[in-house]
């Protein structure tokens, strides 16, 4: 998908310009520059102009470090010193139409007041993410009360704030499918569903337990005569792993989206080591071998399932380490495993798969450690 800052590299092209400075120092640490311009052209603080001078420092089309332009970013108060060939309103006028990214309030008045914070803050950040690759207007707040408006700090007017509800707003922009991301649904979200018009992604939070909010947002969606979509985002398969926060979900969407990234890949990217353990507390005692040795019961698990996981999970070693003590584990290299499983006995006990070591044996192994 085209982003905002391709738009303008694309606008630049069609004049002949293959490289841009700026008069100020404002934009030369951005690692995008050309879409952090673009934002403030879109926003109308500013235009490209054409400078009797080459500036101090500028950049190629690719964000490459070139020596000077005669081609700069500047703010709109210096139209009157130099010729405009850029301006805000033709930039604007080529904006594509990107979809919607939705963030439902109707639930607000279900959280607690530390949950309602973390709501805030996490929108803040889904509009940081938006405006890394398009305008940041795209991402619609809906049922956006008064209490919402004094407790978010972000930059109210550069997003998409609606009072009403999510179908209303959806009818006045006419569209009426959308694709919801909800952990419960039955489908996993795919390319296929990558044209609609605007995505819902909930609006929640659950720090009180588990509220299964958001299969209530389809619902009234459906009621009011949108098609719903209702997609989950997974990791190899389970939902387990695959961050809840409403901007890691949006960042994981629009790596896909944008980026053209595999679902485990940009799941991976907006992993935190508290999500990878989650998972990892559902695999290891899949890979658990269980031992009776001299009548007491132990389970245990490679060292080397570390490096496996490590390659999809984002775990480090006292993660790892931490999980293990969690599930009572033991972690052994392959070479003791192996000796252990030649001194030992294949039993069902109990209805599960034993390993059973008798006491003469234990005591060998032991010392030929």
């Amino acid at each position: 998908m085209k982003t905002l800052a391709d738009v303008l590299r694309e606008a630049l092209r069609e004049k002949g310009i293959e490289s841009i400075g700026t008069l100020s120092k404002r934009f030369r640490k951005s690692k995008n520059k050309l879409q952090d311009i673009a934002i403030e052209m879109v926003h109308g603080k500013g235009a490209i102009f054409r400078v009797p001078e080459k500036t101090a420092v500028a950049w190629d089309l690719s964000g490459n470090r070139v020596e000077g332009s005669y081609y700069a970013y500047a703010p709109l108060c210096m139209a009157d010193k130099f010729e405009m060939v850029l301006s805000p309103e033709e930039l604007r006028s080529k904006l594509p139409e990107w979809p919607y990214f939705i963030i439902d309030l109707q639930l607000w008045d279900k959280h607690t007041q530390k949950e309602k914070g973390k709501v805030c803050l996490q929108i803040n950040q889904s509009y940081g993410l938006l405006r890394d690759y398009f305008t940041g207007r795209e991402l619609a707040v809906t049922w956006a009360n008064e209490e919402f408006r004094k407790m978010f700090h972000g930059p109210l007017d550069r997003i998409t704030a609606y009072e009403g509800s999510t179908s209303e707003f959806l009818r006045g922009e006419g569209i009426d499918e959308v694709v919801l991301l909800d952990p419960w649904a039955d489908e996993v979200l795919s390319e296929e569903d990558f044209g609609v018009k605007a995505f819902v992604i909930g609006g929640i939070v659950d720090t009180g337990g588990d509220k299964k909010l958001t299969p209530k947002i389809g619902e009234e969606l459906e009621g009011a005569g949108i098609r719903v979509r209702r997609r989950k985002i997974v990791l190899r398969g389970d939902v387990i792993g695959v961050p809840d926060r409403i901007n890691r979900i949006l960042g994981i969407l629009l790596e896909m989206l944008v980026e053209g990234k595999p679902m485990d890949e940009a799941v991976y990217e907006f992993q935190e080591p508290l999500h990878a353990r989650w998972r990892l507390r559902k695999e290891l005692p899949r890979r658990a071998i269980r031992y009776r040795i001299d009548g007491k019961d132990f389970r245990v698990v490679e060292k080397e399932l570390f490096d496996e996981y490590s390659k999809w999970l984002k775990i480090r070693p006292e993660d790892f380490v931490k999980v293990l003590r969690e599930l009572d584990l033991i972690a052994l290299d392959r070479r003791r495993i192996h000796r252990l499983n030649k001194l030992s006995v294949p039993r069902v006990i109990r209805g599960r798969l034993y390993r059973v070591i008798l006491l003469k044996k234990a005591a060998m192994l032991c010392y030929n450690c």
